[in-house]
């Protein structure tokens, strides 16, 4: 009998618990144990692991968070982090390890199976649809419908104090979220990392569009966005200096300040929205749940056939397996090309 360990690891999202009913169900049919560690890689560092059945994980499919709890710690970040992760596990008796996560997570992973051969597959995880080697990643389409919903009901709030609405949302490196929810919700000015459009070059397309009597407009902006001048100035703006344990800092309060930009340029009267962690909460969409489920079977198969330092992928419509490292080797940016779609609709 095999001992599997299943940790969701970063920022929560919505199809994580998906993903543990899946690898554990397909665990329980091949008679293993499944074991659940405790926020994410903390768990085998403080040694911090109890046993899954199957009454833990019925009725998780369509709950939001993770039943197992999740943290960004980093045992690299740790003094005798790692050797605590590898003592545990042994002590434990695991065989094999599921870790769910973005690229953080991941990029531990695949450091210990590189460096210490720990039996590990990954699973994609993040809101931000940022991992390379995948199409995407389960809990996307979950904060992009929800970020498009926001956008649909500020557009009648607009239209009637004939305001300009900027809307802030997730992503700290990559528009993803802002480009998809802006697309689909109508955005007249969209405003992410990869696209520096400065911010006099928004503003004078918001005033072409007033002249042409559209009285409200809608700006969609991600948090990670550097507010960027005709000048070259760039401003990143964060709520703290301080750094977590990857080496982050907390974002936020872009839309603040670019909404006193708008309002001081433009003389429209300007309100903002930081939609926040909302994103993350609640339940899964119906395509991330069955995303997530072919994610967590692909997972187990893996482990099953003893196919370590792989990841589960979705190539076009099928889910393969990639390597960790692939994965993890650079962040998946939004194309010019996908931007290019957006920019058709502004004004």
């Amino acid at each position: 009998m095999k001992r599997v360990g299943i940790l969701t690891g970063g920022g929560d999202c919505p199809g994580l618990n998906a993903v543990i009913r899946a690898v554990a169900r397909r665990c329980f049919d091949r008679m293993y144990e499944v074991v659940g560690v405790a926020d994410g890689w903390r768990g085998l560092v403080e040694n911090d692991l109890s046993a899954l059945t199957s009454r833990e994980v019925t009725g998780i499919l369509p709950r939001g968070g993770t039943i197992i709890g999740t943290s960004r710690t980093n045992p690299y970040k740790i003094e005798g982090g790692v050797d605590q992760v590898l003592r545990h596990f042994a002590e434990a008796g695991l065989d094999a390890l599921v870790a769910i996560g973005g690229e953080d997570t991941l990029g531990v992973a695949a450091r210990l199976f590189a460096q210490h051969e720990l039996p590990v597959v990954g699973v994609p995880k993040t809101i931000d649809n940022d991992l390379s080697a995948t199409d995407y990643t389960f809990g996307f389409d979950t904060a992009v419908t929800v970020c498009t919903e926001a956008i649909d009901r500020l557009h009648t709030t607009a239209e009637s104090h004939n305001r300009v609405m900027v809307v802030e949302v997730m992503g700290r490196h990559t528009g993803w979220i802002a480009v998809m929810s802006g697309i689909a919700g109508g955005a007249d000015v969209i405003m992410i990392p990869e696209q520096a459009i400065s911010v006099e070059a928004a503003c004078d397309g918001l005033r072409k569009r007033h002249e042409r009597g559209k009285d409200f407009s809608i700006v969609v902006v991600s948090e990670g966005y550097k507010l960027t001048y005709d000048s070259g100035e760039q401003r990143e703006v964060t709520q703290e200096a301080a750094l977590d344990e990857f080496g982050h800092v907390r974002l936020g309060g872009v839309g603040e300040l670019l909404a006193r930009e708008i309002e001081e340029r433009t003389g429209f009267e300007t309100r903002v929205t930081v939609l926040g962690h909302v994103q993350r909460g609640g339940s899964p969409t119906a395509r991330d749940r069955v995303l997530a489920t072919r994610y967590g079977l692909k997972a187990a198969d893996l482990v099953h056939e003893g196919r370590f330092g792989q990841m589960a992928a979705l190539h076009g419509d099928a889910i393969v397996d990639v390597s960790l490292v692939e994965a993890t080797r650079e962040l998946k940016t939004v194309p010019s090309d996908w931007y290019e779609v957006a920019r058709a609709f502004f004004g």
